[in-house]
């Protein structure tokens, strides 16, 4: 029996009193990390010729910063740990390539933080959850039940540009996962338009491209924004208009593309696709917003997760293994131009070219199973 990881996100509805407590949290969460950050920069730019005095250095903790600033022992400990913890790991991906230098954290970005189990500290109990530093249970939606051997590992507790507030639950239990015989397979082609072609019908996901059908709404609202005076009410109030537009935007694709993962994991027992750059592909190619409406990189972490959970798997094949100018058919490789749609061969092969990708992406993917 293997260890395995879940998390389930609820809609939290705190009282007058919690809303306070839960933003001096998010504040001093806040507060810590860019405090050990700045020493950190300070350590950086000092020994960031000698690596080795540099590697030595020891991170600063947040109980250095309580006795000179009292309201830190008001929140949550543990939240004031996890921040440290993220700092470090923010720093280690930067060293290691991953990653940029850590950046300083604004209240205008979304507030959250992270506190973990210890000694029974977190409590579900009758549509509530207990938090550490939380005098009541906070009222949440449950709207699905957590299996009773789920045991609580940590909760990360967030609040929305709208001003409504989430908890996610990481749960840990115990799962025998036996590998699934791979027998159905499908191959999908990135698609600009439709977020991917598969290889067996060459049908597309027919994406809606949600945030393309809101930009016009979406434009309008952020004019007159630009025409309020900032800080007013008035400003406040078309603020929270475009934060609304945005966050449904957001909801709509994430529930698209939970369903399509869903639709692929349960009908397939591999599913094969290119290891994409998408950054660098928006940016070469000026797909900025067309990529970001997709959200291929959210939807290949639910297919992943999904697949995964049922002994099965996602492949992915090298970014630069030449899906599009390959014939399906014969092998053969062509030149071909974005403008040019339709793929066709000199052995008399005419496929539509997304289709032809997306049979030559699975063939690939075979190739790597067998």
């Amino acid at each position: 029996m293997a260890k395995q990881n879940k998390a389930f996100k609820f809609r939290l509805y705190p009282n007058k009193e919690q809303k306070i407590q839960l933003a001096k949290t998010f504040g001093c969460v806040r507060f810590v990390y860019n405090k050990m950050l700045e020493e950190r920069k300070e350590t950086y730019e000092k020994f960031r010729n000698d690596k080795e005095t540099l590697k030595q250095q020891a991170f600063p903790t947040p109980a250095k910063y309580k006795d000179e600033f009292p309201f830190l022992k008001e929140v949550d400990s543990l939240a004031l740990a996890n921040a440290q913890i993220n700092l470090q790991n923010a720093y280690k991906n930067f060293f290691e390539g991953r990653a940029e230098f850590p950046k300083f954290k604004s209240k205008k970005n979304k507030q959250s933080y992270t506190t973990n189990m210890v000694n029974g500290n977190i409590k579900l109990e009758n549509g509530h959850i207990k938090l550490p530093k939380i005098k009541k249970p906070m009222k949440m939606n449950r709207h699905r039940e957590i299996p009773a051997d789920y045991k609580i590992k940590s909760c990360t507790i967030s609040k929305t540009k709208t001003g409504k507030y989430y908890i996610s639950i990481l749960t840990e239990y115990e799962k025998d996962i036996q590998s699934v015989k791979i027998q159905k397979v499908v191959g999908l082609d990135f698609a600009m338009d439709g977020l991917y072609v598969e290889s067996e019908q060459g049908e597309k996901a027919n994406y809606p491209r949600y945030y393309r059908q809101a930009l016009d709404k979406l434009a309008k609202a952020q004019r007159i924004l630009s025409r309020r005076k900032k800080g007013s009410a008035r400003w406040e109030k078309q603020r929270l208009k475009v934060a609304k537009l945005q966050e449904k935007i957001a909801n709509q694709r994430k529930n698209f593309l939970h369903h399509k993962s869903k639709e692929l994991a349960s009908t397939y027992d591999a599913v094969i696709i290119e290891d994409l750059d998408m950054k660098g592909m928006s940016q070469a190619l000026n797909f900025g917003k067309s990529v970001h409406d997709n959200g291929w990189g959210m939807f290949t972490t639910f297919l992943e997760y999904k697949l995964k959970e049922q002994g099965k798997q996602l492949v992915k094949i090298d970014k630069w293994f030449p899906s599009t100018k390959k014939c399906s058919c014969c092998g053969k490789e062509k030149e071909m131009p974005l403008s040019k749609r339709v793929y066709e061969c000199s052995c008399g092969f005419v496929l539509d070219r997304d289709h032809n990708s997306a049979i030559n992406i699975k063939n690939e993917g075979l190739r790597i199973l067998a």
